[in-house]
């Protein structure tokens, strides 16, 4: 019984996470994204490891809670959400990147059944959301 389990842990492990994307088109060449505050994201660090990685990408960011249209040509939007299994973690992400009211990149982060058996499901913030914010930017 003990080898059963050992061997059918993988299962409960492997495919827990889904990363779907549609990058940028880098002959855009952004160099400024205003992003538009989410007040109803509560996930700790999720805004900072946004800009952080767009700033990776050399696209400066900007903040609002607000966007002028006019001022802000590049648009991202977002949501997070988070669940708990005996402590808090990202389990869903949503980035849609605009540009004058159309969608020009979409990156989204989902773990299947919140992780399931996966103890990567607590990873931090960074570690989730780097590799798909530098997908929807390569």
């Amino acid at each position: 019984m003990r080898y059963l389990v050992v061997a059918l842990l993988p299962l409960g492990v492997a495919g827990c996470t889904s990363v779907q994307v549609r990058p940028l088109d880098p002959a855009l060449h952004v160099t400024r994204v205003c992003i538009q505050e989410n007040p109803d994201v509560i996930v700790k660090d999720f805004l900072p490891v946004l800009r952080e990685g767009f700033q990776r990408h050399n696209i400066a960011t900007d903040v609002y809670s607000t966007i002028n249209p006019e001022a802000c040509p590049y648009v991202l939007r977002y949501t997070a959400l988070q669940s708990w299994d005996f402590a808090l973690y990202l389990s869903h992400a949503e980035l849609r990147l605009e540009h004058d009211g159309k969608q020009i990149g979409y990156a989204e982060y989902h773990l299947k059944g919140k992780g399931g058996l996966s103890v990567a499901k607590w990873q931090s913030v960074k570690t989730k959301m780097d590799p798909v914010i530098d997908s929807l930017l390569k």
